[in-house]
């Protein structure tokens, strides 16, 4: 395993910005979903909260559809997934779903969501428009993240019991490969190449990359020690990726602290103090900012990516659990 130590080369250049794709919407407002609040709390460009929008019991992955207009938000104890109006800030309907979903990833047509069922450890697909389940995956026990591959071809859920990474095939809704990872893994990030599949497992403190043409694992564990923090402290679960890939952000759990990794030779160029229990962060899209989840704080934290600093927390609500950014 490689221990990641503090960069000396902590003057960054900010990420070139890529091609993005027209959007219907650019408020620039931030939603975070609250596991015991039951609500989203919308703030704007300026960090006031301007709406709590109460939604199904414990609210916690969220995503937008490809056109901004609809924000998808998954609660758990009311088994659906809750869909929010963009332009009113209000719940519009509501998609149900297996036990307990977890996290979910649309397919590239937006015509399915896969979702992650904890209590009953499958991989459900589900057809939005009908509504009906139409492919019920077993995984191992409590899946968690999901991620579809560009081409819709494949899907990769974690297993947060089995500490291992299912691979499948969506056409046949068959599992053709289990990559064995660290202890409790927990999210997902593709580089923007396609290459790499990152994967977050929170109880070994570790990330693992995962080459997805030969689903291996790439070279050893990434691992973090944030100044003050043991080993054990860490539980890294968010992360995030810079548009050009250079760069990856990990919120690091317990330990309090967002890390900025060089995306290719895997170097700490800072570690950043946020909240308690740091457990999502987002990237606005010019990337100058970062937003960091703190689920047990009860707040957000907002990150300066150039100085690499935190500019300040805000208090939001009961255990906050994902931020998206609508720009």
């Amino acid at each position: 395993m490689k221990r990641l130590a503090l960069s000396a080369a902590v003057a960054l250049i900010l990420a070139a910005g890529v091609g993005t794709p027209a959007l219907a919407k650019d408020t620039g407002q931030i939603f975070v979903s609250t596991e015991k609040g039951n609500e989203v709390v919308v703030l704007d460009k300026d960090y006031n909260v301007i709406k709590r929008i109460k939604t199904s019991r414990r609210p916690r992955d969220m995503h937008f559809n490809a056109d901004r207009t609809l924000l998808y938000v998954a609660c758990g104890d009311d088994d659906a997934i809750d869909v929010i109006d963009v332009e009113k800030l209000e719940v519009v309907d509501s998609i149900p779903t297996g036990p307990s979903p977890e996290v979910f990833a649309f397919s590239p047509d937006e015509k399915l969501i896969y979702v992650s069922n904890e209590e009953d450890s499958r991989l459900e697909a589900i057809d939005v428009e009908s509504r009906i389940s139409v492919q019920d995956v077993p995984t191992g026990a409590e899946p968690e993240g999901v991620l579809v591959t560009p081409d819709g071809k494949t899907a990769f859920v974690t297993s947060e019991v089995a500490d291992m990474v299912h691979v499948v095939d969506t056409a046949t809704g068959a599992v053709t490969k289990n990559i064995l990872v660290g202890t409790r893994p927990r999210r997902f990030i593709l580089t923007p190449d396609g290459s790499e599949l990152w994967v977050s497992c929170e109880l070994s403190s570790e990330i693992y990359i995962i080459d997805t043409k030969t689903l291996e694992i790439k070279g050893d564990s990434l691992i973090f020690v944030p100044p003050g923090f043991r080993e054990e402290d860490v539980t890294p679960v968010g992360m995030a990726i810079t548009q050009d890939g250079s760069k990856v952000y990990v919120s690091l759990g317990r330990a309090n602290h967002v890390a900025v990794v060089d995306a290719k030779t895997h170097d700490v160029l800072q570690y950043i103090l946020v909240g308690k229990r740091a457990w999502s962060v987002d990237l606005s899209r010019d990337e100058k900012t970062a937003i960091v989840a703190n689920g047990l704080s009860d707040d957000i934290t907002i990150v300066d990516t150039a100085s690499m600093k935190p500019v300040k927390s805000l208090p939001i609500g009961r255990v906050p659990h994902t931020v998206v950014i609508d720009d």
